[in-house]
């Protein structure tokens, strides 16, 4: 009966080992961050964002999230941008950036969008260099207005994100809503990058919610962020009535193509045509040419150097830097859609006096909660 009676014991507290252990990888596999869209973890962190208008009269129209808590909010800074760290029961951390406000200096970070080389330097204040790498292609360019806001932000969040980190916090979500979502793209990447340089922890883990943003960069920053955060950690979810994600203003012109195209080389294809068609086609070649390059100049002009000039009396020290020549803003990442449907325009109509119907968080969570 002894002989027996303790392997007996040994199997059974080895059963219940076995299922502890089995119980313990289950929950900490689910409570570790998931690559890919989730309709409900969207919406949480909507309810998150709603709060960071700090606008009462706005976000109390919505539910709380249900299972994050504000820890730290921050003063305005830069131009207005405020940005909050939340966290949940399972050590996953919210950074959740603030859009557009009513402040004039908001409205001119989205206005001030020529665009600048995305591995630089931003002289931002006297005792502030701002040094940052979004992408690695040298080609690639993003919105100088944002790049600024990011330069504030960024400055204020990296310590948080290292506190937490200590305190074994390694899952981070990115949200923000407009131009906090423009910010959320410029952020992410700049984040990855830190990343590769060794400047941030290689175990933490970023996942992001751009939601109604616009157009961050050119083509060649898209691809670099595309290539960082593919296998679904990152996505701009639009609602298909909202024009805001349609902008900035886009050009393209010859040298935005690769290096090896048929449109760059198309004079000398054009010179073997025969008469007249060589002529007829010269001249309809180098007007397109001459057309997309001058808007370009223009909008470098008004929306980069006049409003940098404007920028340098709200921001002591701010030193505008040389602009790209370049206005090829194009969507970036994976992208969610929220399709408007006839039953959508009975509740939230077009109109010609209130430019933000299908904007606010309110339209977007209701198209969300019709999304299958």
């Amino acid at each position: 009966y002894k002989k027996i009676k303790q392997p007996i014991k040994l199997t059974l507290m080895s059963k219940r080992i076995f299922v502890l252990l089995h119980f313990f990888a289950v929950t900490v596999t689910a409570q570790q961050l998931q690559p890919g869209f989730n309709k409900e973890e969207y919406k949480e962190l909507m309810y998150v964002s709603a709060r960071t208008t700090v606008n009462e009269n706005y976000y109390k129209q919505l539910p709380a999230p249900a299972h994050f808590k504000m820890i730290y909010q921050s003063n305005p800074m830069g131009l207005d941008n405020l940005w909050d760290l939340w966290k949940d029961e399972n050590n996953h951390a919210v950074i959740s950036i603030r859009g557009t406000t009513q402040n004039g200096l908001s409205w001119l970070e989205n206005f001030y969008s020529a665009m600048v080389p995305a591995n630089g330097e931003l002289k931002v204040a006297d005792d502030y260099t701002f040094k940052y790498q979004l992408a690695t292609n040298p080609r690639a360019t993003v919105h100088v207005g944002w790049l600024l806001g990011l330069a504030f932000l960024s400055r204020d969040m990296l310590p948080k994100i290292d506190s937490l980190y200590k305190t074994g916090v390694k899952d981070f979500y990115v949200i923000g809503h407009s131009q906090g979502g423009a910010l959320a793209y410029l952020l992410t990447a700049h984040l990855y990058h830190l990343q590769k340089q060794n400047l941030l922890p290689q175990d933490v883990k970023w996942k992001t919610y751009c939601s109604a943003a616009p157009k961050p960069g050119n083509l060649y920053f898209a691809y670099d962020y595309e290539a960082l955060t593919q296998n679904g950690w990152a996505y701009n979810v639009v609602n298909s009535a909202d024009w805001v994600p349609e902008t900035p203003f886009s050009i393209q012109t010859l040298s935005d193509f690769n290096t090896t195209n048929p449109f760059v080389n198309a004079k000398s294809v054009i010179k073997k045509m025969g008469f007249p068609k060589n002529v007829v086609m010269k001249i309809v070649y180098n007007k397109m040419d001459r057309k997309t390059r001058k808007a370009m100049k223009y909008y470098c002009k008004n929306l980069g150097t006049r409003i940098g000039k404007m920028l340098t009396k709200n921001l002591p020290g701010f030193e505008p830097p040389p602009y790209a020549e370049n206005m090829n803003y194009v969507r970036t990442g994976n992208y969610i859609t929220l399709l408007a449907d006839e039953a959508y325009y009975q509740l939230f109509p077009d109109s010609k006096e209130n430019a933000f119907a299908h904007h606010l968080h309110k339209p977007y969570l209701y198209l969300l909660n019709q999304l299958k």
